[in-house]
């Protein structure tokens, strides 16, 4: 999926930096040329899951060792929305943020992120090359973080409660009687995508090309899909563990979500009966997240051996199995494949014809990225309609 890049920069000093380009060009952001004396502490903003201290299962714990190898010793806050990682990354108090598509740019706009002098990361010369480069993680070439893992939101459904296995998001807009006030659906602006994919196969009139490009005519057949399903939400989530409970109870009965979820319920005593498809016949939003740099960071030398951390290949494998993603390194699917065997092969970490059906979250911009100009909704528009929609 291509998207237009924003043309803001960051600006950024660590420890020595490089000169800017001269010549009457336009300078390049400065980057550090070394990482200097370890600050000892880390503090970072992360989904659920992509910090694990082996609290919650001894088997994965990549926490523990970075702290003992580096001396920097880590706190997290997690987040269950990229709205909630950019107002915490405003703030001032974080390092670091594992951000989604929908976030990064933003960061990048706001001067919140740092460029990344990539050559301090040994480990990303082994990233996947279509995980390189990115529109939401790379502006005028200049890198603005480090890619983590890809994946696809999920239809789940309780498997004990709706019979057949599920091959189609029209469950969630074209829901049963006996559904209604049973759906989970992600509250974030950003799941009006999901109506815009479903839209895109459905109704093939409306023109929809790419889901983060709506004219009026298009926003508002997502608009009103949205309003249609809204009587038919139990819960609008987005906190993993309060979605795992309504599940759980059966509160909710079908829904979107992530994997890690599933994979939570999965290993819950007793086990939570749920049938999962990673990829209804529409295709799925999803999310391809890159750790970013906070531009005025306290601890940017722990965070860059962070970067790198994550990222190696069996540390990267586990948070992969741990969450339920394709992992960015090349080399991580020996050791996934040692944690969960046929992991890589489920999560298609190397099937880009899987992966053009995955639309992953972006900024909406005013510019349609062709011919139509200056005509689409913002994310401004989205958030707006957003909050109509809930009511």
């Amino acid at each position: 999926m291509v998207r237009k890049r924003l043309g803001v920069m960051a600006s950024f000093a660590l420890i020595a930096v490089a000169c800017s380009g001269g010549g009457g060009a336009t300078p390049t952001p400065a980057l550090p040329t070394s990482i200097g004396p370890l600050e000892g502490q880390l503090k970072l903003v992360a989904w659920v899951g992509y910090v694990e201290d082996g609290s919650n299962d001894p088997t994965y714990d990549w926490v523990t060792q970075f702290q003992t190898d580096t001396g920097c010793q880590v706190t997290t806050q997690t987040a269950g929305t990229s709205d909630e990682m950019v107002r915490l990354m405003a703030t001032g108090e974080y390092d670091g943020v594992s951000a989604s598509g929908n976030a990064s740019l933003r960061l990048v706009a706001s001067g919140d992120a740092a460029p990344i002098n990539v050559d301090l990361v040994p480990n990303y010369k082994d990233i996947q090359p279509a995980l390189k480069d990115q529109p939401y993680n790379t502006v005028k070439g200049v890198h603005y973080g480090i890619p983590h893992g890809r994946g696809a939101n999920v239809l789940a459904w309780r498997s004990d409660l709706v019979s057949g296995a599920l091959d189609s998001w029209s469950v969630m807009w074209d829901t049963p009687a006996a559904l209604k006030g049973k759906l989970s659906a992600y509250d974030d602006p950003i799941y009006m995508v999901d109506a815009a994919i479903y839209l895109m196969s459905t109704k093939p009139d409306l023109g929809i090309k790419n889901p983060y490009e709506l004219d009026q005519k298009q926003f508002d057949a997502v608009v009103a899909l949205l309003k249609a399903q809204r009587p038919n939400i139990g819960e609008y989530w987005n906190d993993a563990t309060k979605q795992i409970q309504s599940y759980t109870t059966g509160a909710v009965q079908v829904g979107t979500t992530w994997q890690y979820q599933i994979n939570t319920m999965a290993i819950a005593t007793p086990p939570v009966a749920i049938g999962s498809n990673l990829l209804p016949k529409e295709g799925s939003s999803g999310w391809s997240d890159t750790w970013m740099l906070y531009s005025k960071a306290k601890h940017p030398n722990c965070m860059y051996k962070w970067m790198d951390w994550i990222i190696s290949p069996d540390v990267n494998a586990k948070v992969a199995v741990w969450f339920g993603e394709a992992p960015s390194n090349t080399k991580s699917c020996a050791p996934a494949e040692a944690l969960s065997p046929g992991h890589c092969d489920l999560f298609h970490a190397q099937d880009e014809t899987y992966f053009s059906k995955v639309y992953f979250w972006t900024v909406p911009q005013k510019d349609c990225g062709d011919s139509r100009g200056q005509v689409c909704k913002g994310y401004d528009d989205w958030l707006k309609a957003w909050t109509e929609i809930k009511g």
